[in-house]
């Protein structure tokens, strides 16, 4: 069964509002928001993360899309003692999932999912890639908590400022 499958499968069974938007293959926030007709704030970024100290091979770090992760966070949450971002390998096997398709909900009991606390109060829908860069899931955010009843803690920091724009001539004086 594909991730896509299994993750339809889940909701399925376990009765979640939800529904499935096809779209061109896209793993960019920004502009898949667009298509699925979301704010870039409602997007369930999903980053696998390695964490020391803790018995499981990674941690599902699920935040807005427009934020980033702040690492330090991510490993408090879970008990660990140091963490980083794991290689694109190394998601990829655990979830099954090119980078960019990663769904905020474990595909494998062997990710511990740890959710942005602000990001699952803002909005009543999130959004995610669902194992496939050409489809995508927007549910109701109280059956996601529901069915993962993922831990909850701040691990967002604010996204990166974007780089000033440079005039395209400048004089030297």
């Amino acid at each position: 069964m594909s991730p896509f499958e299994q993750i339809t499968a889940l909701l399925d069974r376990e009765k979640a509002t939800y529904r499935v938007v096809e779209h061109p293959a896209e793993g960019r926030s920004e502009e898949v928001s667009a298509v699925r007709g979301t704010t870039v704030s409602q997007g369930a970024k999903a980053l696998v993360c390695r964490v020391k100290g803790i018995e499981a091979p990674g941690v599902l770090a699920v935040l807005a899309g427009d934020r980033r992760a702040d690492l330090k966070k991510v490993v408090a949450a879970v008990g660990g003692k140091k963490g980083g971002f794991a290689p694109s390998e190394l998601a990829e096997r655990l979830t099954g999932c090119v980078v960019g398709a990663i769904p905020p909900l474990p595909l494998s009991a062997a990710l511990p999912v740890v959710a942005d606390e602000e990001f699952l109060a803002a909005h009543e829908e999130i959004a995610f890639n669902a194992g496939r860069l050409d489809r995508s899931v927007v549910m109701a955010t109280a059956d996601y908590v529901r069915i993962v009843a993922p831990a909850v803690a701040p691990i967002a920091a604010p996204a990166a400022p974007a780089a000033p724009a440079t005039p395209a001539a400048a004089t030297a004086e």
